[in-house]
């Protein structure tokens, strides 16, 4: 089993150690690792924190808070750092990639808003969902089927339709028909068990090619970023669904990471529950218990697939 933050690898798990009060007309239920906040509109979504993914392998970390915002430092054998900005709320704000040089890549920059975006936190854009005019199993990719030349081509593919700005991580996580401005890869080959996250070993090991063409695109573009999408089946509740699907992201996103060392710095992961059920059936589904990966660089960076690293010495935003 892929290591955790908390112990244990089925949703029923959680139901001993999860806390629900209202705060302002919100229900906010705690897990030790994660956060459901369900709106007074009655919209559900799920925070976690990713930060133990980078622990793995890590010479040194380092935290201290200044002003409300706390900022862990991992520091790698090689001398290499990643450091992570995260505001009071526990939100991230901004990740960034600092070589044995002290040269610093901005990783992702989460620190703004756009005061047009509304529902869902705040974050929720409406755009008109994209027309899409590639075929459409290059659009959304099945894993099992496609050669490593094609899932890594669908990493690096430019947006279906021109991004008119630059998105925030928030943006994109909470927004669909944002995300949907980027094809997929729907990572069947990867068979999660009913309330489970757990990657059995013997099914690890199809993630290779998967790594592989990841790899490939980060060493093409240091600065490129791939969310790691979870999904359940309609069994269970929402919240159940939403805790149960962030854990299957992440746990994806730490194979990767630990088994075929994709930097974790590159990788995002975040839980939809059953709301986007690929087989429109309301019982147990083994393909609606999936994950998914897009390339959603392109979203955060206003349109351009790569951005060239800054010179050295530039100063990222703090």
């Amino acid at each position: 089993m892929v290591a955790g933050a908390v112990i244990g690898a089925t949703i029923a798990d959680m139901h001993s150690q999860r806390r629900e009060v209202v705060e302002g007309g919100r229900t906010v239920y705690t897990e030790p690792d994660r956060i459901i906040i369900r709106d007074p509109g009655g919209q559900a979504y799920v925070r976690g924190n990713d930060l133990y993914r980078f622990r793995y392998g890590a010479r040194d970390i380092r935290t201290d808070t200044v002003g409300g915002e706390t900022r862990t430092v991992v520091v790698r054998p090689d001398g290499s750092e990643v450091i992570t900005v995260v505001a009071a709320d526990g939100s991230l704000l901004r990740r960034i990639r600092r070589d044995p040089r002290g040269r610093e890549i901005v990783i992702i920059d989460n620190s703004y808003r756009d005061p047009r975006a509304v529902g869902v936190g705040g974050f929720y854009v409406a755009l008109a969902p994209p027309v899409v005019r590639i075929p459409y199993n290059r659009y959304i990719v099945d894993s099992e089927e496609a050669t490593p030349e094609v899932l890594y081509e669908t990493m690096m593919a430019p947006p279906v339709e021109r991004i008119e700005r630059r998105y925030s991580l928030d943006e994109i996580r909470y927004s669909p028909t944002v995300r949907q401005r980027m094809p997929s890869i729907d990572v069947n080959t990867i068979n999660f068990a009913t309330g489970s996250w757990e990657i059995p070993p013997d099914q690890a090991a199809k993630l290779q090619a998967i790594a592989d063409g990841l790899n490939r695109a980060i060493q093409e573009n240091p600065r490129a970023v791939f969310l790691i999408e979870g999904h359940t089946d309609a069994v269970g509740n929402d919240v159940d669904n939403l805790s149960l699907s962030d854990r299957r992201a992440e746990s994806a996103a730490t194979l990767l990471t630990q088994q075929f060392n994709v930097p974790a710095e590159n990788l995002t992961s975040q839980g939809y529950g059953e709301q986007y059920l690929k087989e429109q059936i309301d019982g147990p589904s083994v393909i609606n218990r999936r994950v998914t990966i897009r390339n959603i660089t392109p979203l955060l960076n206003g349109g351009q697939a790569a951005l060239p690293p800054p010179p050295p010495g530039t100063a990222p935003p703090r």
